[in-house]
């Protein structure tokens, strides 16, 4: 049987990559003598810099072995994160566990294989001219390692920002709200038994998997604890029976007010918001954020009402003091782990948010 194994990401430190300051207080300090400078080419094939706003965006300049390696590091650990998951799916297998984190999350395997380096960071070389034809990257004028002016390729953050500001902007103000609130840890991952709650074995989401309780005593679990689920989307997945036994009402336009860093599904999350920022997100953080929201998935299911022995996965029985003392002490970790994630995806967005945009996808 899996044994609960607490997992940290693993990727480097990379040294070379000019990282903005936290959110709110960056965006705006940045030396402008390392501005980039936008190429436009005229009929003449005559560069043209456009200087983008002084301090949106500083600018890390990496050479082609440099910048290669880093990608070549990102596809060997993609691989090896989704390779289960590809031959399940050439065997049209289901895994109750894992496809969750490619069946609600919409990001596919190929475009988490995909490396970019984030916003704010020029490729040189002539493997890199290869991305111009991508959305949202464009030339970029900038200072080389030896000192000389150099075009690169990196993030077009005018054209980003026009198409994706508003989104930027959204979640900049959502993550900034979770990151200043306590994480509350009493929840015990009873939305899960809430979706379930009064429901046949063939009537729940993942009906090829039995209840560990059964369905009467699923119900009798849900009735005799305090249910307060904070996120949304969760709590819209309750069966109407088990909505008034909520303690919050969550909706879409109280996310940012609800939302903790508690929450498993906020945690988790973090993977989604990350992708949605593509490419203006580093692909190691994109990564790190994959990991800990597969980490998590797997508590989440641990701690339903499921029976998943079958799949290898022992219960953290939520419904004894010793199962509600495991799964507190693991929400705690993720908590931690969402905490530096989360700041890092808030600096990651600081460039974003510090750019005059209108629209939104």
């Amino acid at each position: 049987m899996r044994q609960p194994v607490v997992r940290r990401t693993t990727s480097e430190a990379i040294a070379t990559t000019a990282q903005p300051s936290p959110f709110p207080t960056c965006g705006r300090a940045a030396d402008k003598d390392v501005a980039a400078e936008r190429l436009t080419w005229n009929p003449m094939n005559t560069p043209t810099a456009i200087s983008t706003p002084a301090g949106s965006a500083p600018v890390a300049v990496l050479e082609q072995q440099v910048w290669q390696e880093r990608e070549a590091r990102h596809h060997e650990r993609v691989d090896a994160l989704v390779a289960g998951h590809l031959e399940r799916r050439r065997d049209r297998v289901a895994h109750p566990v894992e496809d969750f984190l490619f069946t609600y999350y919409s990001y596919k395997p190929s475009q988490l294989r995909r490396w970019y380096p984030g916003a704010g960071v020029v490729l040189l070389g002539e493997a890199a001219r290869h991305r111009l034809d991508e959305r949202f990257f464009t030339e970029i004028r900038a200072t080389g390692p030896d000192g000389d002016p150099v075009v690169g390729v990196g993030l077009d953050l005018e054209a980003f920002t026009a198409k994706r500001g508003s989104t930027a902007r959204f979640v900049v103000s959502l993550l900034t709200a979770v990151a200043s609130r306590p994480a509350h840890l009493g929840c015990f991952g009873l939305h899960e038994w809430a979706m379930v709650y009064r429901r046949n074995q063939d009537e729940v989401r993942h009906s090829s998997v039995p209840l560990r309780l059964g369905a009467e005593g699923t119900d009798r679990v849900v009735e005799s604890h305090r249910i307060q689920c904070s996120h949304y989307d969760a709590f819209r997945f309750f069966t109407p029976e088990a909505r008034p036994l909520n303690r919050l009402r969550p909706s879409r336009d109280t996310q940012i007010e609800l939302d903790q860093p508690g929450c498993l599904h906020a945690t988790m999350d973090l993977y989604k918001w990350a992708y949605k920022l593509a490419p203006a997100v580093p692909g190691e953080l994109l990564v790190d954020c994959f990991e800990l929201a597969r980490d998590v998935r797997e508590l989440d299911m641990r701690a339903s009402p499921y029976d998943l022995s079958g799949y290898g996965y022992e219960p953290v029985r939520i419904e004894t003091a010793q199962g509600k003392a495991e799964y507190m002490a693991a929400q705690e970790d993720f908590a931690e782990r969402g905490k530096v994630l989360r700041a890092r995806l808030l600096a990651a967005c600081a460039p974003l948010v510090g750019t005059t945009a209108t629209g939104g996808e």
